[in-house]
């Protein structure tokens, strides 16, 4: 009897921990190293958007049980963008053509999906199950072996900074924009600055931020156009259920208790931030939100409201990157998915649900080669070759939205374009 095929998968996110749910699902060894001591050990955001493309990838990947948890922690659906001034004038709204209950369906069609989720949440979800799986504190440094040699049946090591070493017969890169494996593995495929700041906050939906909470913002996500230099992004996570309610149906499942808030985001090109990158690397939360209060100070008091009544440690800033797309290289036993290898732009809200669909298609191409229907290279090559094509398009996309006008106005008014 042919021995299983092992999978050594790099990085915890959301990419990653999908393909381990994927991978057990089809009877394939998998175990995922993560540098993080634990899932929520440092912040890297909240509401994320997603829509069919994430859920076509988690179908594919999570048992029932939890796909049905998925839909039960999903935020209210998301119906509509709405673009509005800095002092809350209506510019735009557009419809979603998708908008509907996450919850009607079946997880073998699925209905069409436009709705939010909490980030964490769904990591704890995706981490469900896979306590035997994934290793925290594991830094990874450098590969060593592989097929690039032309042997696809040569093992690869991949090394940590304490001084282990783990093998296999497939490495996946999901270790983000900062890819360590893509750094070594295409050295080409580089990833570029596009000027563009974050600081990102959350705000909890108590009675009085309800008192003050733009009534758009229950139909879903909004653009507030502050100028050409700053400009802000808003939206609310109503849990359907609360996510520890929900997880006391699924046996194993345990989520945090998590209640309704609203995800802002205060963006603009660098110079518009004061002190630049040196004072947004080494500022604290605290810090942020105070640079983002002072950043929004002439805006509509009840904007201001929002974001004085954030938890301020929860404050963070993200420089955002993208990724220069590559032509689709020889493959071999090492792949990548989600930002580490197509990272991109949040203006077109592509990201997640591009790494999720990663994760369903390289689950399936790789179960194919576990069942004998195909050696490793050919499974790594059908997913590449996807891969590439749709990634980067999505990237592509994400950078024409961002360079349209060459600031965060033209960025919000083309993502009201994208919900069309």
């Amino acid at each position: 009897m042919a021995e299983p095929l092992r999978v050594v998968i790099i990085g915890g996110g959301l990419g990653g921990l999908c393909l381990a749910q994927g991978l057990r699902r089809a009877g394939v060894e998998a175990a995922v190293y993560e540098r993080d001591a634990a899932l929520a050990s440092r912040r890297q955001g909240y509401r994320l958007h997603v829509d069919s493309r994430a859920a076509q990838g988690l179908r594919a990947c999570l048992p029932a049980e939890l796909y049905q948890l998925f839909l039960a922690t999903c935020g209210q659906p998301s119906r509509q963008l709405t673009v509005v001034t800095k002092r809350l004038r209506p510019m735009r709204t557009v419809r979603s053509p998708s908008a509907g209950s996450p919850s009607a369906g079946s997880p073998s069609a699925g209905p069409p999906l436009s709705t939010s989720v909490d980030r964490l949440t769904l990591r704890e979800i995706l981490g469900t199950g896979l306590a035997d799986v994934v290793h925290f504190g594991r830094e990874f440094t450098h590969f060593s072996g592989g097929g690039r040699d032309g042997d696809e049946h040569r093992p690869v090591r991949a090394h940590f900074r304490d001084g282990s070493a783990v093998t296999g017969d497939v490495l996946v890169a999901a270790d983000g924009v900062g890819s360590r494996v893509r750094e070594q593995y295409l050295p080409h495929a580089l990833v570029a600055d596009t000027g563009t700041r974050c600081i990102y906050g959350k705000t909890l939906i108590s009675e009085p931020v309800a008192a003050v909470l733009p009534a758009f913002l229950t139909d879903g996500f909004a653009a507030v156009i502050g100028s050409r230099r700053v400009g802000m992004a808003l939206g609310a996570v109503r849990f359907v259920t609360r996510p520890d309610e929900a997880a006391l149906a699924v046996p194993g499942a345990s989520l945090s208790a998590e209640r309704d808030f609203v995800m802002w985001s205060v963006a603009g090109q660098q110079a518009a931030f004061p002190g630049g990158d040196e004072a947004l690397s080494r500022s604290t939360g605290r810090q942020l939100h105070a640079v983002a209060l002072k950043m929004i100070r002439t805006w509509h008091p009840d904007l201001r409201a929002l974001l004085a009544a954030a938890e301020p440690e929860e404050t963070f800033s993200v420089r955002v990157r993208a990724a220069s797309p590559v032509p689709l290289w020889p493959p071999t036993n090492v792949t990548l998915l989600g930002d580490a290898i197509h990272a991109m732009s949040p203006a077109r809200g592509s990201g997640a649900n591009i790494a999720l669909l990663d994760a369903g298609n390289l689950a399936r191409s790789l179960a194919r080669a576990e069942r004998g229907e195909l050696p490793v290279r050919d499974a790594v090559h059908a997913y590449e070759a996807q891969m590439v094509d749709y990634g980067f398009a999505a990237v592509r996309d994400s950078l024409a939205v961002h360079r349209e006008g060459g600031g965060v106005l033209a960025r919000l008014r083309a993502a009201a374009e994208s919900r069309r």
